[in-house]
């Protein structure tokens, strides 16, 4: 085979987000948002970390991305905090909020570090959950275009690629920690979707500014994606794995790329009661704003089995493991008729019951890619472990080099197969807080030396993986695949 491997201009750095990062989340004229009030009640309820300081990325900017130059990134995906730029949702600007963003930006340059911005990640303005239950209302799309369209045209002869919302398949999954939800609506899951498809015209609205105000800009949005596989040859299993890529998925893709919903998702949600209210004009919008590119994080696959409408199970979504220990997930996503998920018998876990599966990434890279011809970028790839700082300040994350090392030839073999790849930006740059589990579980090439109850002095440590990387860009990951 005529190995193509990585081109000159493949973008190799990594990720982070903006509330998970950065701390500093009620000063310089910065108001709270749905992920600090969410964090808050975190630390009361498990012991985790709030976003009030995370990693202190806000004062430590420029010293991180002096780390990123010398790993030799060539790019850094990360998310605009929108309650800094706009501390009631919209309104006056804050511009102690939007000047860190131009300094963000403008360093990043300095050091020839492409931006990959992301316009939304999970932290709606609390202002606007106060307003009108934030995502739940179709105002928040109005909110989001005047958001949107600011931060857009103030860096529009800055950031080429844009990237719209995070991770919405993973925000109707997890949807209580993605997004605040009033206790007394969390029994509709109709309103999941119903989100969903707000969600969905934001991010048109976005793709369509993008086009419009940003010379050759580039734009796409992140999506939380994991194949389904079959738990079984059986029929019914192997129908079961197709319904849940329509409804995990495609249902998702499909919107991206064709301006429409899934046939066979929208009707098992219709007869659920489940599907979104759509009201004329909306796919019109949906179908202007089209994207150039899709963004994927992928983590794990997933696994499904039958589950006949009469097995007396009822609908729920798929639980968490808060504990970070093999078994303690509160269950899988169920669909009487549809599908149920399962675990994986063929496939070993992190800590947190998340399937570890390099192939699977190069399972979706081409079957995407095959399925709609648009290059792909990977805005997060990641394994999320208890790092342990030794005395003299080492960290020996091999088990994330290996993960690492394999979802990269991975991706390369999908290359190798005619798949077009613009960027690799693994999760996470530095350790930061994550969503469901606090500062514990960790991710980054950089240690952060804080704890959940501690933030310390957020002292920055490289770890092996640091210097790994460093190498694997260095020789633009030949020696990986050779």
């Amino acid at each position: 085979m005529n190995k193509k491997g990585f081109s000159d201009d493949f973008l190799w750095g990594a990720a982070t987000s903006a509330y998970q990062v950065e701390g500093a989340a009620f000063t310089n004229g910065k108001k709270a948002s749905q992920q600090d009030i969410i964090n808050q009640n975190n630390y009361k309820e498990r012991g985790f970390a709030t976003a009030e300081i995370a990693s202190d990325h806000y004062h430590h900017y420029k010293e991180d991305v002096a780390l990123m130059k010398e790993m030799g990134f060539s790019t850094y995906r990360f998310s605009i905090s929108w309650s800094r730029i706009f501390p009631d949702g919209v309104g006056e600007v804050n511009e102690e909020g939007i000047q860190f963003y131009r300094n963000l930006i403008a360093e990043l340059h300095a050091n020839n570090i492409e931006p990959i911005v992301t316009l939304y990640h999970y932290d709606l303005p609390w202002a606007l959950v106060e307003k009108y239950n934030g995502w739940l209302d179709r105002q928040v799309v109005k909110d989001f275009e005047y958001y949107a369209r600011y931060v857009i045209t103030e860096f529009k002869d800055q950031v080429k690629y844009w990237t719209t919302i995070n991770e919405q398949s993973v925000i109707v999954q997890y949807w209580t920690t993605k997004n605040y939800v009033p206790k007394e609506l969390q029994s509709n899951n109709q309103l999941r979707f119903q989100i969903n498809h707000h969600m969905n015209l934001a991010h048109a609205v976005a793709c369509k500014l993008v086009h419009e105000i940003v010379p050759n800009g580039q734009v796409g949005a992140a999506l939380g994606y994991s194949p389904v596989y079959p738990l079984s040859s059986k029929p019914e299993d192997v129908m079961a794995a197709q319904n849940a890529h329509d409804l995990r998925n495609s249902y998702y893709l499909d919107i991206y790329f064709k301006g429409e919903y899934t046939k066979a998702a929208s009707i098992y949600l219709e007869e659920h009661g489940l599907a979104p209210i759509i009201e004329k004009g909306d796919m019109e919008l949906i179908k202007e704003g089209y994207s150039d590119f899709l963004a994927l994080n992928y983590y794990a696959s997933e696994c499904a089995k039958a589950c006949p409408i009469n097995s007396g199970k009822k609908i729920r979504f798929n639980g968490v493991n808060y504990s970070g220990k093999k078994g303690e997930i509160s269950g899988y996503e169920t669909h009487p008729g549809f599908y149920e998920m399962c675990k994986n018998p063929n496939l070993d876990t992190t800590d947190w019951d998340w399937a570890i599966d390099p192939i699977g990434l190069e399972y979706i890279l081409r079957d995407i890619y095959t399925r709609y011809g648009k290059p792909l970028m990977i805005t997060e790839n990641g394994l999320g472990a208890f790092d342990k700082l030794t005395v003299d300040k080492k960290i020996h994350d091999d088990y994330r080099i290996s993960y690492l090392r394999e979802h990269i030839k991975a991706m390369s073999r999908a290359i190798d197969y005619g798949v077009e790849m613009i960027a690799y930006c693994p999760w996470s740059a530095i350790d930061l807080l994550s969503t469901s589990n606090g500062v514990k579980k960790r991710y980054g090439f950089v240690y952060v030396d804080r704890t959940d109850d501690d933030p310390k002095q957020c002292e920055r440590i490289r770890k092996d993986s640091f210097y790994w990387y460093k190498k694997v860009i260095e020789n633009n990951g030949r020696e990986l695949v050779e």
